[in-house]
Parts: structure tokens; C-alpha cells; sequence
């Protein structure tokens, strides 16, 4: 048996799932693998590298960074998040990420992004974060409209989130049979249809692409409906927000971040031993 945790995305949203971390890092609470989804693959990788605290503390310190995430960094760079700001400066000077003790970690980390040319999500297993492997995570969470293409391996990758925004079912597919799964909207909520009429104008030479953006939202529902089938069979144990609080994907407002980070940790500290139990038991 194999236990995991899955990340949804969602921006700023993923900083719920920080707090979680934070709390499974705090008590020495660890999984065999970790899959992450855009902001879920960002933030689950300081887990993986044991760096407590680290998505909250750069979040917060950089929440009004014109070169990070901004319209700003959207016009001078082509990147609504600033490539060289967030992918080099932020991990190897002004908020250093452990690339040492991300590879010497006994997790498993694989970042989720979608594939052009394919139309289908892929799992990247990350065994570094360096060189062509940061390609990889920054790719995940490069949203379609406001992000270059990102080129790797021969592969043109965006945003995992268009073809798997909660990739539990292939996490589930490669052996991981119990998972902790966080989500980051509150229960009840469900994608409605998104405006994509632009789609075959930005991706018109990628025509699975442009049929994945037009189906996510369907896709999206069907996934929550099955993670919530799935914790009805015990096969899960499911966190996601117990309350609602307003976070918008680039959100600013410091006070609104710490609070969601705060959400993340009281919901995890509620459920504490009930997720440890689930973590560690052994299957009959």
C-alpha cells in the first residue's frame, strides 16, 4: 500500500493547502507521494523539501511584487507570473528552496500539466527541482491566456488544471491507494461554463487543447463527485475550506492570505489524528 496527498490548484487559493502542510510538517506526518496540481505542485514542494512555513512567508512578502504576479509582469514579460522573478530570484536568492533535501526526500513529488498537442494531463515525476524540472513545475501552473507556452522535452505544457485540476484518479492509477486529498474551494461548489471563445484564437493549432479548456468545467464536476464518492468509500480522507473566504487567484490583500493560511491549519489541527491514522494504517 501506498499513501499519498493531492493538491488542487487555484492561485492564490493553494495557500489553504500551505497551511495543511504545515500541519502534517509539524507533527512528522509524511506520505509516500505527493501530486500537485498548478499551485498545489508549487506549494507541495516545500513539504517535500521539509521548509516550514516557506509558501506563507514568500506569499505574504511578496503579495504586492509587481515583478511576481501581476498585470504588470503580464505586459513586460508575457507572464501574468513573472518567470524570472518567481522560477529563479524568489527560490535561489530571496526565499532559497532546499534542493538538496528535495532529493534526498523518500516522497515522491510528480507535477501535473497539460499537454497541447495531446489535449491530456501529464504526471511529471520530479526527482530535483532543478534545471529542465523547474520547467516542468512552472509549467503546471502557467495559465492559459496570461502565460507563454512552456516548451520541455519536446512537449508544449500549460496549466495542469485545464485537463486535471484534481488528478486523485491517476495518482490512484499509479498505485497510491490511500490519499489525503486537499481541495481548495469549500463544499456545494461546482465550475460553471467558462467564456472560452478566445480559445481558438490563442490555441487554434492545438484543437484537443481548445476541446479540454472547453470541457473542464464538466470535467471538474465529475472529479468533485467522484472525490466525494471516493471519501464516502474511505478510500480518501478529504480537507478542503470548512468556511468561505474570499481569495482571488492573484490576490494582494496580505491580511486575506494569512487568513486562508490560517483555515488551512485550524482544519487540518481539527482532523489531526484522524488524518495520521489514515496516513499510517496498514490494509488488512
Amino acid at each position: 500500500m501506498k499513501t499519498g496527498i493531492v493538491l488542487e490548484g487555484g492561485g492564490k487559493r493553494g495557500i489553504y493547502a500551505a497551511g495543511v502542510l504545515d500541519v502534517l510538517l509539524e507533527h512528522n506526518i509524511v506520505a509516500d507521494g505527493l501530486i500537485g496540481t498548478s499551485a498545489g505542485a508549487v506549494n507541495g514542494c516545500s513539504y517535500v523539501s521539509r521548509q516550514y512555513q516557506r509558501n506563507i512567508r514568500y506569499n505574504i512578502r511578496f503579495a504586492k511584487e509587481k515583478k511576481y504576479m501581476s498585470i504588470y509582469s503580464l505586459i513586460t514579460t508575457g507572464n501574468v507570473v513573472g518567470t524570472k522573478f518567481a522560477y529563479d530570484l524568489l527560490p535561489n536568492v530571496l526565499e532559497k528552496f532546499d534542493y538538496d533535501s528535495f532529493e534526498k526526500s523518500p516522497i515522491d513529488f510528480y507535477a501535473t500539466c497539460s499537454n497541447l498537442e495531446t489535449g491530456k494531463a501529464e504526471y511529471i515525476l520530479c526527482t530535483t527541482l532543478r534545471g529542465k524540472y523547474m520547467d516542468y513545475l512552472r509549467a503546471s501552473a502557467s495559465l492559459p491566456y496570461v502565460s507563454q507556452i512552456v516548451e520541455v522535452d519536446g512537449k508544449k505544457l500549460l496549466d495542469g488544471g485545464v485537463c486535471d485540476s484534481i488528478p486523485l484518479k491517476a495518482f490512484q492509477n499509479m498505485g497510491y491507494t490511500k490519499n489525503l486529498v486537499v481541495l481548495t474551494r469549500p463544499k456545494g461548489y461546482m465550475k460553471k461554463p467558462e467564456n472560452n471563445l478566445m480559445a481558438e484564437v490563442f490555441y487554434g493549432k492545438y484543437p484537443k487543447f481548445v476541446s479540454a479548456m472547453k470541457n473542464r468545467f464538466a470535467v471538474y464536476n465529475r472529479t468533485v463527485r467522484y472525490v466525494e464518492q471516493q471519501e464516502k468509500e474511505g478510500n480518501i480522507f478529504l480537507l478542503r475550506p470548512s468556511k468561505s473566504i474570499k481569495v482571488g487567484r492573484m490576490e494582494k490583500d496580505a491580511e486575506k492570505i494569512k487568513a486562508l493560511y490560517q483555515l488551512g491549519k485550524d482544519d487540518a489541527n481539527r482532523h489531526l489524528q484522524e488524518i495520521a491514522l489514515f496516513l499510517h494504517r496498514k490494509e488488512n
